[in-house]
């Protein structure tokens, strides 16, 4: 039997077509879809654009996109996720990961988890790996290989010679 202190309160995240399992600590909030200010066309397909969020204009991520999934379609069920930074490196201290709803709090234990033979994710990349859990086969997203990802998309891109 688990103690309270053997327990991490989490967020599965709804994707197209997975979820990812974050602890809720790195959720700072879940805001409704909004149209995304553009980025330069330089930056990937994955960086959808920036949100204005508590007076910050924070980048927006297809996870998706960003680890070689199918993504969804922005419909009224879009959410965006407000991730907190963990590297510090980031000027907003945050960045968004667009959502297909609202996250289900879960309370996560050694008894609910189990390594999941899967895909097998690329090093560096932005999945740690991939647990089950009950009948759920979340992602654990690797949020510094996220964070360093855009750190290297915001990099201004060559400057085209005339």
């Amino acid at each position: 039997m688990s103690s309270a202190n053997d327990e991490i309160y989490s967020l599965l995240v709804p994707l197209n077509q997975k979820r990812l399992i974050l602890p809720r600590a790195c959720v700072a909030e879940v805001i409704r879809y909004a149209p995304l200010q553009a980025t330069d066309s330089a930056h990937p397909d994955w960086l959808r654009g920036m949100i204005s969020w508590n007076g910050r204009h924070i980048p927006v991520i297809s996870f998706e996109e960003l680890a070689g999934l199918t993504p969804g379609e922005i419909g009224g069920r879009t959410r965006v996720a407000i991730i907190a930074s963990i590297t510090g490196r980031l000027s907003a201290g945050h960045f968004g990961v667009l959502t297909e709803g609202f996250p289900q709090l879960v309370r996560v234990n050694r008894e609910v988890i189990q390594p999941a033979v899967s895909y097998p994710w690329p090093e560096h990349g932005p999945v740690i790996c991939q647990i089950r859990m009950i009948n759920e086969y979340p992602l654990i997203p690797d949020i510094e290989a996220i964070e360093d990802m855009l750190e290297e998309a915001a990099k201004p891109g060559p400057v085209p010679l005339s």
